[in-house]
């Protein structure tokens, strides 16, 4: 059966230099087009499309039904699939900024027993490797955790055309192969975690809904 699966691209820059502008856009696209072919439903989540300008109010801070439409519909979204592909660029050895700002608008309950797969790139030779490090421990928080496999997409400019296709020259099935590991993982994990969901007979213990004093030590 068929994931529903949601694709976050983690940047809102669009001028340059440095060049091409949403690279990141390249890597989601692609990731995405993966996920489709293996006849998955895959949305893609950009945060230029919200206007999170101004005081921070997250969704869960609305009294209920009264957030912004576009918050309303991207928390029925996120509540409604089975993992995440988290795409950012390396901010100072560091996730997006763009990307943590848009997830935190959302409270942990909609993210948790599901997985998540961490894919960064940069336009130098790194592949924002550093960024993920820091990724893995804000998405374990948000109860969506990674698997063990990431994708990391140095030079992505020559890795990917703007379509998400890739580059003439570049080896398209052993980038497959690459990012197609990662991407394996979160559907074996997103399969079983969907199953655990509908018919687990465990109770799941619950985020905390009002207090980060919910979970503290007695």
């Amino acid at each position: 059966m068929a994931l529903n699966l949601l694709v976050f691209l983690g940047s809102v820059r669009d001028s340059t230099p440095p060049r091409p502008a949403r690279l990141g856009e390249r890597v989601a696209r692609a990731c995405r087009g993966l996920l489709a072919a293996e006849g998955h439903e895959v949305g893609l989540v950009d945060p230029l499309d919200f206007d999170l300008g101004g005081a921070f109010k997250p969704h869960f801070a609305h009294a209920q039904g009264k957030a912004p439409a576009a918050l309303e519909d991207l928390a029925r979204r996120i509540e409604a699939a089975d993992g995440f592909v988290m795409v950012s660029p390396e901010y100072n050895h560091s996730m997006s900024p763009a990307l943590a700002h848009l997830l935190n608008h959302f409270g942990s309950s909609l993210y948790a027993y599901k997985p998540s797969a961490i894919a960064t790139y940069s336009a130098g030779q790194w592949g924002g490797a550093r960024a993920a490090v820091n990724m893995r421990t804000f998405l374990s928080e948000l109860g969506c955790l990674p698997v063990s496999a990431m994708i990391h997409v140095p030079k992505a400019q020559e890795v990917f055309t703007e379509d998400g296709g890739y580059a003439p020259g570049v080896d398209g099935e052993r980038w497959d192969g690459y990012i197609g590991r990662t991407l394996a993982q979160l559907i074996w994990w997103a399969e079983a975690a969907r199953r655990q969901r509908a018919e687990g007979a465990a109770d799941r213990p619950a985020a905390f809904t009002r207090d980060p004093s919910q979970r503290n030590a007695p």
